[in-house]
């Protein structure tokens, strides 16, 4: 057993925001928090928070790369490694390592890669996320048309197998039949709604089928107009399934956001980054399928001025959360751990600070940039 006291600075638990906590972890496990003022201080570490706070561990569903590494040229446990450990720096505790639409046997190396990387221990990692290829050309965004297919024999042989992570699938719903969306809901695959084109019946139908996710709502998908609410209507009308925000100022209005947070239950959101390899290195610019992409002004983009992923961490996420679209720590931290963790299945292992749950977590300073990460009771960045 391993103690922490976090003092001069504000914790945020399920039970309420304490003035400094007292932590006990066991194998790597939160063991009890109370406050400082019932707390026993023996045999514990005191971390001072200086004004600061104390805040879950976050779990980004959608980590495209990092540390100068993307998913998709290296597909390994050392490609996954680097990721995870360029995203710690800005609390992400938890990750699936995102592949954008690419061929079937890129596809099966990476769920491999994952299965290796369970077993190699890779601090942070949750498993794999599959953007793509089963979704539309008109919505296609930054993806390589070239490498879009239909859910074939073949793509549905790379998500039969047992895998150790989880698996998420983003695809768009027009392009599969709801059979195949429940028999992949059955395999345990966990979908999710993203560069689509269906209207408001399709996306619904789709939802009601087993998809339980929505990836970067308002981008590369039909938009919400007054006599066809496409999947944005539907996504919004949707009270249970979780809808993923880049709230980097770029890929959507801080006002859409906000109208989409009084929409729908909070807990219901989830802040992602769509993060490039470019996060955690100083670039200009780097390479997509061929595609140079640049970097400027903390946004990606292609030579055509299409937005290519994103530039942004999850504490600028957390961030911006609170700044720009009005929301307390406490609610950036349901958008940023546990909901997410909800989302993959999670809630039972993390997402937030309670006993019996993963000791991961983050400290940030008083205007909430990053000053440490923990995860599982070790401090890793």
């Amino acid at each position: 057993m391993t103690g922490f006291r976090f003092v001069n600075g504000r914790v945020v638990t399920p039970a309420g925001i304490l003035d400094g906590a007292a932590i006990a972890v066991a194998d790597g496990h939160i063991a009890s928090v109370a406050p400082l003022s019932v707390a026993d201080a023996t045999a514990a570490e005191t971390v001072d928070l200086e004004g600061g706070w104390l805040v879950p561990g976050f779990i980004d569903t959608q980590v495209n790369g990092g540390g100068g590494v993307l998913f998709n040229d290296e597909p390994t446990v050392e490609g996954i490694a680097t990721i995870g450990r360029a995203h710690a720096r800005y609390g992400t505790t938890g990750f699936m390592a995102t592949l954008i639409s690419d061929v079937p046997a890129v596809i099966g190396r990476a769920l491999d890669a994952a299965d290796e990387a369970f077993s190699a221990g890779v601090p942070g990692f949750l498993g794999v996320h599959v953007e793509g290829p089963i979704i539309s050309v008109t919505r296609k965004g930054i993806h390589d048309a070239g490498k879009f297919r239909r859910l074939d024999p073949e793509m549905l042989a790379l998500f039969e197998k047992p895998r150790r992570g989880k698996v998420m699938l983003t695809l768009a719903p027009e392009l599969v039949p709801l059979d195949d969306i429940a028999r992949l809901r059955e395999l345990g695959v966990i979908l999710a709604i993203g560069h689509s084109d269906a209207d408001y019946d399709t996306a619904t139908a789709a939802f009601a089928a087993g998809m339980t996710g929505v990836t970067h709502l308002y981008n590369a998908m039909s938009p919400l107009v007054h006599r066809s609410p496409g999947v944005v209507g539907a996504s919004l009308d949707n009270q249970t399934a979780y809808c993923g925000l880049i709230v980097d100022g770029f890929h959507a209005h801080d006002a859409a956001f906000r109208i989409a947070l009084r929409a729908r239950p909070l807990d219901r959101f989830m802040l992602v980054t769509d993060a490039m390899s470019c996060v955690g290195v100083d670039v200009t610019e780097f390479d997509l399928h061929g595609r140079r992409i640049l970097v400027r002004d903390g946004r990606c983009v292609g030579e055509d001025g299409t937005l290519a992923g994103a530039a942004i961490d999850m504490t600028a996420a957390f961030r911006n959360t609170i700044n720009r679209l009005g929301r307390s720590p406490a609610e950036a931290a349901i958008m940023a751990s546990s909901a997410p963790a909800a989302f993959l299945g999670l809630s039972h292992q993390r997402g937030t600070l309670s006993p019996g749950l993963a000791a991961d977590w983050v400290r940030l300073t008083a205007d909430f940039h990053p000053a440490g990460t923990w995860i599982a009771g070790t401090r890793i960045a």
